[in-house]
């Protein structure tokens, strides 16, 4: 190997005879040895050079192996060449790409040498013999050699005297030994390794199967809250819509008359009693909702009948003169097609809490056309107390409210907004806040302007006089307030029965106009009253109108004929009772 400014040469073996293979291996694994080289790499350059020098050796007859260091490359190289002057290697590239195999093993030697060192390159020419360079780079730790000390090395070797044969297999015996120490130890370590994933794997099988039947467990306690829930509406709304039925009974003044100390003390109960109905119907709502339980039905109305119907229910929360209420809708608007009670529960969240925390300034409620058209943005601008950013988010969790000097003041549950947005994404879309304190806050509702097409709907309507009206209700105070409501009314003859069995008998003894019944009681429960009513001659024709505290959804709706017209006992008043007697007896379903 020639030297060069980057190449500095170490020693030249002459490969003669089969001692010289193995002189060239001993003198690979020193010189490996004294650059620096780890033992299981001595041992990689060792096997490739030796390979190589047996291939010269064997096919070519001889050659000779130079040793160098490569100082231009970084990090320095050890490099290798092994020269013949044998016949060539006809067909290389297929040697190179393991397709070839002579009868001397040239193929196998050249593979392996390639696969030990780092780098390298052949040359061989018909004729005119083989070159053979391999090289090996020097381990990052070992600084840079300089050249002075290069021939340290390179006197050191010349002072060495090659070893006999047998020295030299007993040397490549012990690295053997070595070797297979390492592999054995290594095994171990794979064993063990395997072992740990193997536990591993087990205890990952293991919390899964944990995971899943903890998802089960919250999946079956999530509809357990829901029935719950859906189960206790009756109990907690039939006493409470009691409440608020004679309250509005002694405020009509039905009984008689009442002293303005009378009235007041009514009208707290009353207040009370609807701001639990509030309480109650919020978390059942919103129970349904996170349960998907809550049914959307669309129907296509204006925006400003929309406004004008929140104007006149929203005016009584107007306390103050300092605050006004103002509403804005563009003409141009299209009518919206999606659930109005949804869009209506959540305009009216928005506008009560703007008007709590609103002291002096304007409550302004807009509509406007989204992009192309194919969704209204609602927005609700208050010039109130505002909101800090770091409670933007807080204040959509439930049951959380953010403490301030007038959140003090007003009485709340902080149920409404987070109802309210769920009740949003349950349309398709979303709701969010823009606000900072003493700046007043920007509520904006953002939906799809319609959710399909409307159905169309038919009604045909026929009137009638002196009608009568059997109640089946085993609730004594709610058949009283009927009693009060109907009684008073001279077109109706109103009958009463406190149970299923009662209800049937009188049914079939007095045939009357209409039946209003219940579907929660003992003995004989609404939906058996409804099957023995329609598989009997006598009744089958007769109107039903069921009123109810329970959440009539799903699987329970199933159940019911669909000519039943239903009635939620929270919205029972003069009225409301007055409308739905007058549509069950004139055929409306």
């Amino acid at each position: 190997m020639p030297a060069s400014a980057k190449l500095w040469p170490i020693v030249t073996v002459p490969i003669e005879n089969e001692s010289d293979v193995v002189a060239v291996r001993q003198r690979a694994h020193r010189v490996a040895d004294m650059l620096g080289f780890e033992r299981q790499d001595q041992t990689r350059i060792a096997t490739a050079v030796s390979e190589l020098a047996r291939n010269a050796y064997g096919y070519a007859g001889g050659g000779r192996a130079e040793f160098a260091l490569d100082a231009g490359t970084v990090p320095q190289r050890f490099a290798v060449r092994i020269c013949d002057n044998g016949p060539g290697i006809d067909n290389l590239q297929l040697i190179l790409d393991g397709q070839y195999r002579s009868s001397s093993g040239m193929g196998l030697g050249l593979i392996g040498a390639r696969r030990l060192m780092d780098t390298f390159n052949i040359e061989s020419t018909p004729g005119q013999g083989t070159i053979v360079e391999v090289g090996h780079k020097l381990p990052p730790h070992i600084a840079p050699w300089p050249r002075a000390k290069l021939t340290d090395v390179v006197s050191s070797l010349k002072k060495e005297t090659s070893s006999d044969p047998l020295a030299a297999l007993r040397e490549q015996n012990r690295e053997l030994m070595q070797n297979l120490e390492e592999l054995r130890r290594r095994e171990e370590e794979s064993q063990q390794l395997n072992q740990e994933l193997g536990d591993t794997n087990r205890g990952v099988v293991a919390l899964y199967a944990e995971l899943d039947g903890r998802a089960e467990q919250l999946r079956q306690a999530s509809e357990l809250k829901t029935r719950f829930l859906s189960n206790m509406s009756h109990e907690f709304r039939t006493p409470l819509n009691s409440v608020l039925a004679l309250s509005r009974l002694l405020l009509d003044r039905i009984d008689g008359d009442l002293t303005a100390e009378q009235e007041r003390q009514v009208g707290y109960i009353r207040r009370s009693a609807e701001s639990l109905l509030d309480l109650v119907n919020d978390m059942l709502d919103l129970a349904k909702v996170e349960a998907g339980k809550a049914e959307i039905k669309p129907v296509r109305f204006a925006v400003t009948s929309l406004f004008g119907a929140l104007r006149g229910a929203l005016k009584p929360l107007l306390t103050s003169t300092a605050v006004e209420l103002l509403f804005e809708s563009p003409k141009e608007l299209q009518p919206l097609y999606t659930d109005e009670a949804k869009v209506a529960q959540i305009l009216r969240n928005l506008i009560s809490n703007a008007l709590k925390f609103t002291e002096e300034g304007e409550v302004r409620v807009t509509a406007r056309t989204g992009e192309n058209g194919a969704s209204i943005i609602f927005s609700v601008r208050d010039t109130g107390i505002g909101i800090a950013p770091e409670h933007h988010e807080r204040i959509f969790e439930e049951f959380s409210q953010v403490d301030t000097k007038l959140q003090r003041k007003v009485k709340g549950t902080g149920l409404g907004l987070p109802l309210s947005r769920s009740l949003a994404r349950l349309l398709g879309g979303d709701l969010t806040v823009e606000s900072n304190p003493g700046q007043g806050s920007i509520f904006s509702l953002k939906i799809p302007a319609s959710l399909g097409e409307p159905d169309r709907e038919t009604m045909a309507r026929s009137t009638d006089d002196s009608k009568s009206v059997l109640l089946i209700d085993d609730d004594e105070t709610f058949r009283y307030v009927m009693r009060q409501i109907v009684g008073n009314e001279t077109r109706y003859e109103f009958m009463e029965a406190d149970g299923g069995e009662e209800g049937l008998r009188l049914a079939r003894e007095k045939k009357p106009d209409v039946i209003v019944l219940d579907l929660q009681m003992p003995a004989v429960d609404g939906f058996t009253v409804l099957q023995q009513l329609a598989a009997d001659d006598r009744t089958n024709g007769i109107p039903v109108v069921v009123s109810t505290s329970m959440t009539i959804d799903g699987p329970l709706r199933a159940r019911l004929p669909e000519h039943v017209r239903l009635i939620s006992k929270n919205a029972i008043s003069r009225e409301s009772v007055t409308s739905f007697l007058r549509d069950a007896v004139q055929g409306v379903s």
